[in-house]
């Protein structure tokens, strides 16, 4: 006979957000209700305003009224203990005037996205409702305009970094109690973010991800800023974490509808979710390398096998054997077992190819000589090649450098990757091999088969 189960609450700190409805799902509500969840919050809305749009436009956009909103943010302040609250777009005069009275009573975080500016560059609110916002603005723990939003609240171009500066110096004088002024509007190879206290400039700058699918990333970042105030989290980590989350989101978007795409708001919760099976598959080859007695092809240094993640972007984010593979008496063993960040070299140099090849995702390094060399030409595989005195001296590291100079836009190999890559070494550095593939049964077939046939 059954019985019934303990019930086993989970207690997340509540964000509200008072923001429009996008019927694409890729910002507004939808947007910040799929980020609060993957940011390890409980979300709340008031909704400001119904879109109809989808990843190609808007069609059309209904404001509700002043008492609608009002019977919602009651509501939801009446039953739930908020921790912190956001703000996206606003759409009127009136709705703007509403959430300052709601803001003044609030003892708890504030983040407002001053929704002015549409990427086309038009005005979305009237002259009334932008001189409205000052009012909201000094009340706010965070202002979040990018950089055509901050021209108009401060009347500064922020078209730099010192012009970001000053633009957030200006918010900060209009009451605001810290102004992340973002650059992903402004032309450029890398995004400058600039985040002003009272105490201290930070600057995030980080590389530009060459896509479109960008629709709703400022009420992504604020409600994930929100999300980590309201775990109380300081400021500037709660910045630098829900950008680093940002950027993954825009990086790995949805391919989804006739338009640019859409933001991935979960795919840092499926990159976590996927880790033990990403280890598990580590495991795997590493057991039929020993199963096939790989001793040919194991260098001085030993063989490591690196996994990453799906949406891996850190070495923290891939598996590895830790103290690699080495021979023994009767064969190859792993001298420990699998973690995660346990490689370097390999490590580094996988996400580099993923870089430009983001579906590979496990690596190995062997043997590089006269031997194995000859059984890749047996094999008729592709295989490319670096060469280590050609490295500037300037490169940020060899391996980014190195993945760069294989897989990278100019190269042969752009299109599809190689299967193995060829270091011929240096002083000091052993001659390599590399074997990249996109999925862990794939890897090991071709670590067999070169030791086969070595």
């Amino acid at each position: 006979m059954s019985e019934l189960r303990t019930p086993a609450p989970v207690e997340k700190p509540v964000v509200l957000t008072i923001a429009g409805s996008d019927s694409g799902g890729g910002a507004g509500i939808q947007a910040d209700l799929k980020t609060i969840e993957a940011m390890g919050g409980f979300g709340t809305s008031a909704i400001t305003a119904v879109t109809a749009q989808n990843t190609t436009g808007v069609t059309s956009s209904h404001v509700l009224p002043v008492a609608e909103l009002t019977a919602q943010i009651e509501a939801v302040l009446s039953d739930f203990d908020v921790r912190a609250v956001k703000t996206g777009m606003l759409a009127t005069t009136e709705v703007v005037e509403t959430v300052v009275e709601y803001a003044r009573g609030l003892a708890v975080p504030l983040v407002v996205d001053p929704v002015m500016v549409a990427t086309s560059g038009d005005r979305l609110l009237t002259e009334e409702a932008e001189a409205a916002y000052e009012a909201l603005i000094a009340e706010s723990t965070l202002v979040t305009p990018n950089a055509d939003e901050a021209a108009v609240l401060t009347d500064v171009e922020p078209a730099d970094e010192a012009g970001a500066r000053l633009a957030g110096q200006r918010l900060l004088a209009m009451g605001a109690d810290a102004a992340l002024v973002k650059g992903g509007h402004l032309p450029g190879d890398e995004v400058v973010d600039v985040l002003v206290t009272p105490e201290t400039v930070e600057t995030a700058r980080h590389p530009r991800i060459d896509t479109e699918a960008t629709h709703g990333s400022g009420c992504t970042l604020s409600s994930a800023i929100a999300t980590r105030l309201a775990h109380g989290e300081p400021l500037v980590d709660a910045v630098d974490r829900s950008l680093a989350f940002m950027s993954r989101a825009i990086r790995y978007h949805h391919a989804v509808g006739e338009g640019p795409g859409a933001v991935h708001h979960l795919v840092a919760l499926r990159n976590e979710a996927a880790r033990e099976a990403t280890a598990e598959e580590v495991r795997g080859v590493v057991a039929r390398l020993v199963d096939a007695d790989v001793r040919p092809l194991v260098p001085e240094v030993g063989i490591n096998v690196v996994g990453a993640s799906p949406y891996a972007e850190s070495v923290d984010e891939t598996a590895a054997v830790e103290g690699r593979i080495a021979r023994t008496l009767s064969g190859v063993a792993p001298t420990l077992g699998v973690r995660f960040g346990a490689s370097s070299h390999v490590a580094r140099f996988l996400l580099g190819a993923r870089e430009h090849h983001p579906g590979l995702r496990f690596a190995v390094n062997v043997r590089f000589d006269d031997a194995v060399e000859e059984a890749l030409a047996s094999l008729g595989w592709e295989v490319a090649e670096y060469d280590r005195d050609a490295e500037p001296t300037e490169a940020a590291g060899t391996m980014d450098w190195a993945a760069r100079e294989v897989f990278g836009p100019d190269t042969r190999w752009a299109e599809e990757p190689p299967t193995a890559v060829v270091d011929r070494g240096a002083v000091g550095k052993e001659p390599m091999t590399k074997l990249v593939a996109e999925d862990a049964g794939t890897l090991a077939e071709l670590v067999v088969d070169l030791n086969g046939a070595v």
